[in-house]
């Protein structure tokens, strides 16, 4: 954080936690955050932590199970917080010197003298230090001592039920994607950068019905071993278009570990999100050229969950399995669009 000549930090609102999915709880206290931001006259600030806490204390005690499972990329979830207007974001290594700081020293080393604090907003079940011993109270009492503001916001709820990222996590894990849009307020979404594979899907259903040259995929790796969701989904593809206000490209993917092919393929067995656009429209292959989308960073909106993975016992099988997701997909988007279009004629009505 930047400091003032005489060698003090320059101060700033401050909020801390790990803000997996950055849901609409997440966005209510960003919004009070910016807010209190601007009546101090100081940047807000995001502190969260790479990886979550309990990864580090899972993969201390072997116990991997313990790990969450992960909704957001680190890439994600800081896109995120920038739309939502955070001027600042502090990402804390969580390390052994981090899970052993005391709750004490965290304040005075960390919020005071690094940061210098004037306002700090926490969640109404939030914890901090070692052993979690650091809490609302404590907090509350270091602030009437040190000179900053500490407030604490309460639960956040959509339809009487309470948002949390636990909450998003468990409606990833059932496939229930209307739901994890109205608790995020957006799509679920991954980004990255397109990455290499193995190419098989330009072999696969290279003569299947509508295949054209095979089930060409976008890859993109999923960082954390353990993502919230996983399955084939229908989808959309931002950022391939040359023109940036066009519509997204409709697609089926695989987010998961691909059980039908060999683990020790090119990506070594990590977790991928393959995308197949249904549609490869003229101006976008001219736009992305021979190299296509190698390199490219798109985001990839999961909106509708067809099945789980499934482990085919052959290529041909795997071929008619991914040409059946297609045309799946294609049925929940011409039953979207058809939707879309009865809605739109009532409004007008």
């Amino acid at each position: 954080m930047p400091r003032r000549p005489n060698g003090e930090a320059e101060g700033c609102a401050l909020t801390i936690g790990n803000f997996d999915g950055v849901h609409r709880g997440h966005k209510a206290m960003l919004a009070l955050l910016n807010n209190e931001a601007r009546h101090r006259g100081v940047p807000s600030c995001v502190m969260t932590f790479e990886p979550h806490p309990r990864d580090f204390f899972a993969a201390q005690q072997r116990k991997p199970d313990f790990a969450p499972a992960r909704i957001a990329t680190l890439r994600d979830k800081l896109t995120e917080l920038a739309r939502c207007g955070v001027d600042r974001c502090l990402v804390l290594p969580f390390n052994a010197r981090l899970a052993t700081q005391t709750a004490a020293d965290f304040i005075t080393d960390t919020l005071v003298d690094a940061l210098g604090v004037r306002y700090v907003l926490v969640g109404d079940d939030f914890c901090f230090g070692a052993g979690r011993k650091g809490d609302y109270a404590m907090l509350d009492a270091a602030g009437a001592h040190h000179g900053f503001d500490v407030a604490r916001m309460q639960s956040y709820e959509v339809h009487s039920l309470r948002v949390s990222s636990s909450a998003v996590r468990q409606a990833l894990g059932e496939g229930r994607m209307a739901d994890v849009a109205a608790l995020l307020g957006r799509p679920y979404s991954i980004s990255g950068h397109v990455v290499h594979g193995r190419k098989l899907g330009r072999e696969l259903g290279a003569s299947a019905p509508g295949a054209g040259d095979g089930f060409r995929t976008l890859n993109l790796r999923f960082a954390h071993w353990k993502p919230a969701a996983s399955g084939i989904f229908a989808v959309q593809v931002h950022g391939l278009h040359p023109n940036p206000s066009a519509p997204p490209l409709a697609g089926v993917a695989n987010l998961g570990v691909r059980p039908s092919l060999d683990p020790d393929d090119v990506n070594g067995g990590r977790v991928l999100l393959e995308t197949h656009c249904l549609d490869w429209p003229a101006e976008v292959a001219a736009h992305l050229g021979a190299e296509g989308a190698y390199g490219k960073i798109v985001r990839v909106d999961l909106l509708h969950k067809l099945h789980d993975e499934l482990k085919y016992d052959s290529l041909n099988a795997l071929t008619q399995g991914i040409a059946k997701d297609c045309d799946d997909a294609r049925t929940f988007f011409a039953a979207s669009h058809a939707q879309t279009r009865r809605q739109t004629t009532r409004d007008r009505i």
